[in-house]
């Protein structure tokens, strides 16, 4: 019988299935690479997309937040604004007031009392005087309580003095003013 060596030919195979299979796993490899690049490319760019859009309302939100501060500027203005028209408003219709009183305190000062000062707060007013008796100060009290427009007189301090040879009373009072329902002075 004769011989086969078979053993080169089992060589060549192994060969030939090693070049198969390393060129199966360098195709294998360059696939995988290629997948790799494009998942990563395709990540890449949705994260760049993404950083974009925040970029955008960060911008956005910066603006926002000007305006709101701008906003809060405007409605403190606008407080100072009505604050300002309500104390116009408040003198436009108090503006009369002090001519009424002084009306009112000249029709009641009697004879022998005289005012040296004045001060009126909001529905009331301070009086200080100086009278040629006590009787003449308890006169303009009385006179004071019987107008219509002034009410509550309250005398605070009467001082008896001697200036030249003569005795006064000087006193200081308060009276308050009538108001109507809305809380106006009358």
């Amino acid at each position: 019988m004769r011989q086969i060596n078979l053993l080169p030919w089992r060589t060549e195979l192994r060969e030939k299935k090693k070049k198969e299979y390393l060129t199966a796993l360098g195709v294998s490899a360059l696939v995988g690479f290629i997948f790799w690049m494009t998942t990563h490319f395709f990540f890449e760019t949705l994260i760049d997309h993404q950083n974009q859009r925040n970029g955008f309302l960060k911008a956005e939100i910066k603006k926002l937040d000007r305006k709101i501060i701008e906003i809060k500027e405007l409605e403190k203005e606008r407080e100072k604004l009505i604050a300002r028209m309500t104390a116009v408003e408040e003198l436009q219709s108090s503006r009369h007031l002090a001519v009424r009183l002084f009306d009112e305190l000249s029709r009641t000062l009697p004879d022998g009392v005289y005012l040296t000062e004045l001060e009126q707060k909001n529905n009331e007013a301070k009086i200080k005087g100086v009278a040629q008796s006590n009787a003449r100060v308890s006169n303009f009290m009385r006179k004071l309580e019987a107008s219509n427009w002034l009410y509550e007189p309250k005398l605070t301090i009467i001082e008896t003095k001697l200036n030249e040879d003569k005795r006064t009373s000087e006193f200081t009072l308060q009276v308050k003013q009538k108001t109507d329902n809305t809380g106006v002075i009358q």
